[in-house]
């Protein structure tokens, strides 16, 4: 059964900012703190797929400008008052790793032992945050990339062990909502900023750079940013749905004396796997000195 909030006939269901007043009096399923890009991709999602309606989802912001545009586009609650938002029954940490302990101690008090929180912050454990609030909490810490705005993305989730089957399923259901989600243990969520988190830098840059090579040999350059993107979507798809292994895939488009070959002895050459190795190796090193 999907999770759907209980509904508050209560509730304005127009679009648009909220008075103070009347949401004071409105019981949240979903509390943003923070409403940048990821905010907006995780709770784009959740309501593309009718997981909550929008009247019982509430979002602050330092910005109220930023609150004014969160409202126009998914008629969500509002607020500039951080504890409102930490009063619903999930509550999203969404704000910068830096502004993570100010945030937790200005709502600890908010906070009840039933709420379920969820850390989208690199770097900060769960021991760390809880030490923060001062008391028992059911936190979940995840890692989701920015391929989730269009529905792509994928979250590494790790429960605390405060935290039931039944509520690790709801927040799963959440970011399942805007892709994929995996379970792991928190002993590898520092590794996976450099694998999903982070790498959708690489790709970028890795398609950038296929495009300037299409364009050197002629091609117009949206025409080779079009090639380049769907070549590596396509490219994805068929390691997630052919089950074959990577290198496997690679092999069958390299034929004996073919061109591909030589791109990819050209490649070899120039330290391609070396330097994505260690490229994610400093974003790993990177993300545990920021415990």
């Amino acid at each position: 059964m999907p999770f759907r909030a209980k509904k508050n006939n209560t509730a304005a269901g127009g679009r648009g900012a909220r008075y103070a007043e009347e949401r004071m009096n409105i019981h949240m399923k979903l509390g943003f703190i923070g409403c940048g890009n990821m905010a907006t991709a995780i709770l784009g999602g959740i309501l593309k797929k009718q997981l909550v309606p929008a009247d019982e989802i509430i979002a602050s912001a330092l910005h109220q400008e930023t609150l004014n545009l969160a409202a126009e586009a998914y008629g969500i609650h509002t607020t500039t008052d951080n504890r409102e938002a930490a009063a619903a029954d999930i509550v999203f940490l969404a704000v910068k790793p830096q502004f993570y302990e100010e945030v937790i101690r200005e709502i600890r008090d908010a906070v009840s032992e039933q709420q379920i929180i969820v850390s989208i912050a690199p770097g900060t454990s769960i021991a760390v945050i809880t030490e923060w609030f001062g008391k028992k909490i059911k936190l979940i810490r995840t890692m989701p990339n920015t391929p989730a705005m269009v529905g792509e993305g994928v979250t590494a989730v790790c429960p605390a062990e405060t935290v039931t089957e039944e509520e690790l399923r709801r927040v799963l259901e959440l970011f399942e909502a805007c892709g994929s989600a995996e379970v792991m243990p928190e002993r590898l969520v520092d590794a996976v900023v450099s694998v999903s988190g982070s790498s959708p830098a690489y790709v970028f840059m890795l398609i950038e750079a296929m495009a300037d090579g299409a364009v050197r040999d002629g091609i117009p350059r949206a025409q080779a940013y079009r090639l380049a993107a769907q070549a590596v979507l396509g490219s994805a798809k068929m390691v997630l749905e052919t089950g074959k292994h990577p290198g496997e895939l690679k092999d069958m488009v390299c034929s004996p004396a073919g061109t591909t070959i030589e791109a990819v002895a050209a490649l070899e050459a120039a330290g391609f796997r070396h330097a994505i190795l260690a490229g994610m190796k400093a974003c790993t090193d990177k993300t545990k000195g920021m415990a």
